[in-house]
């Protein structure tokens, strides 16, 4: 097993603990990871304040030229980084495949939003006695931020903390989920070969006290936080006088009429039900069918979710690995008992070994049950079905959850009551809520979180707009 140390101030540093990771497939382990204590997490705020001086003045095509160097070689170590993928949290080789090729493209975006931080000229003369008066803004980075990431996508969801960070010029301390954090030190090995100043990026796997650090930090001016609502909603009451972005997961429903093509409406809706056993912010907990389609849809659903393969995460054909924990499994379990003894059907699935959890279809589940309005965070989805189209939407804004929902419709006026009336950060037509692209704005409503990620919008989060406003009469002739 690799041994991985802190990464600060452009250097790598030794931590007071070191903890043996164990894959969540076999228990077997993969990685020694340091781990840093609060003085090392204050350390590494000092860090990142001294290197601001030098990454604030940066120029664009320094900071463009950096981004790119470290999507490149995301793309050259591709095989390693998805390997750690796998063995950290147990996603299926196939999937992480994909996670890494898409954080290749997330640094190549930022790359390029790093050449345009535009800002607006504008006349200010709107009122007498303000002739020849103009206005220019002008985006400028915030300063030290704090990027705090969940287990589910290693690299991507880091991506989406660092990249729009190094590309703005504003220096980050990295806290990663603890099981995977031997992707991100793979990712700082990445960044530590570039010409980012030392300091501009730090790479703290800790514990609340050490992370805490960061919350109470007054130097640190942004955190971007992926992860629960009970940490997330805690943290923006406890950091309120810091910028703060939080994505704190859903509970994604998609809504099938008749008029499309089933076909396509059927692969997609498997993949966004199952892919990575559920654990996804915008997974398909929720089917909602028109009963004209319901039956011909659920026999073709059901025949897919059971031709699933289930097995070792390493292997190029398995569809579904474990759960990231045996406790995240067993609550599942637990959750689909409740649900059949309340009198829901159960359509396939419904059995754990060990970590892993079958894809499980529910029918006739009563919406109050947690298993519909909660994040099941899971390979599970409870079928409705229904008549009425609007009243198919209200049902499904009955969550505490709004990040992203599917609808699919070959009629465009109802596409357009769907963008009105969901109550989620994103409508995704003739698709599925578990659709992302990373330049587009990403987040949700409601119990999901507040602000926005996607390379462009999370540079907003992450910059000042500071305004000079301009008396030309005052200037010499």
């Amino acid at each position: 097993m690799n041994e991985y140390k802190l990464f600060i101030n452009g250097k790598w540093e030794a931590g007071p603990e070191i903890r043996e990771m164990l894959s969540p497939y076999d228990q077997s382990p993969f990685a020694r990871i340091h781990f840093a204590d609060p003085g090392q997490a204050k350390k590494a705020v000092d860090a990142a304040c001294n290197a601001f001086v030098l990454t604030k003045k940066m120029s664009s095509h320094e900071r463009s030229s950096i981004l790119s160097a470290i999507s490149a070689q995301i793309q050259e170590r591709s095989k390693e980084l998805a390997e750690s993928i796998v063995l950290s949290s147990g996603k299926p080789i196939k999937s992480a495949k994909v996670e890494v090729s898409r954080s290749a493209n997330t640094f190549q975006i930022a790359a390029e939003e790093a050449k345009r931080l535009e800002g607006n000229i504008f006349p200010m003369d709107l009122i007498p006695g303000t002739e020849e008066r103009w206005g220019l803004t002008r985006r400028f980075p915030i300063g030290v931020v704090a990027g705090i990431t969940p287990f589910n996508f290693p690299l991507n969801l880091v991506a989406h903390k660092v990249a729009p960070a190094l590309a703005v010029g504003n220096p980050i301390i990295l806290r990663p989920a603890s099981q995977v954090s031997l992707t991100s030190a793979l990712l700082s090995e990445i960044i530590a070969e570039t010409e980012y100043p030392k300091g501009g990026f730090n790479h703290i796997p800790c514990g609340y006290k050490a992370a805490d650090v960061l919350i109470k930090d007054e130097r640190v001016k942004k955190i971007s936080f992926t992860g629960s609502p009970e940490i997330g909603w805690d943290l923006k009451k406890r950091a309120y006088k810091k910028k703060i972005t939080l994505e704190l997961g859903g509970n994604a429903a998609v809504v099938i009429e008749p008029d499309v093509d089933l076909d396509y409406a059927l692969s997609r809706t498997i993949l966004g039900s199952f892919s990575y056993s559920g654990q996804v912010c915008i997974s398909i907990q929720r089917i909602f069918l028109h009963e004209d389609i319901y039956d011909r849809f659920m026999t073709s659903f059901i025949t897919a979710a059971k031709k699933l393969k289930i097995g070792n995460p390493l292997g190029a054909a398995t569809d579904i690995g474990p759960m990231i924990t045996l406790s995240a499994a067993k609550q599942t379990e637990e959750w689909v008992n409740e649900a059949l003894e309340k009198g829901a059907s159960l359509a396939c699935g419904g059995k754990r070994n060990g970590a892993v959890y079958e894809p499980t279809v529910l029918e006739n589940v009563d919406p109050k049950l947690k298993i519909s309005w909660l994040e099941a965070f899971a390979p599970i989805v409870v079928v409705y079905r229904y008549k009425d189209f609007e009243n198919a939407l209200n049902e499904v804004n009955h969550s505490i959850y709004g990040l992203q929902a599917g609808v699919f419709t070959g009629n465009l006026h109802k596409a357009f009551k769907a963008f009105e009336a969901l109550d989620v950060g994103g409508v995704i037509i003739n698709d599925i809520p578990t659709f992302r692209v990373d330049h587009m704005p990403y987040g949700g409503v409601k119990e999901s979180g507040f602000g926005r990620e996607g390379l462009k919008y999370a540079i907003e989060e992450m910059t000042e707009l500071k305004l000079m406003a301009i008396n030309l009469k005052k200037f010499e002739s």
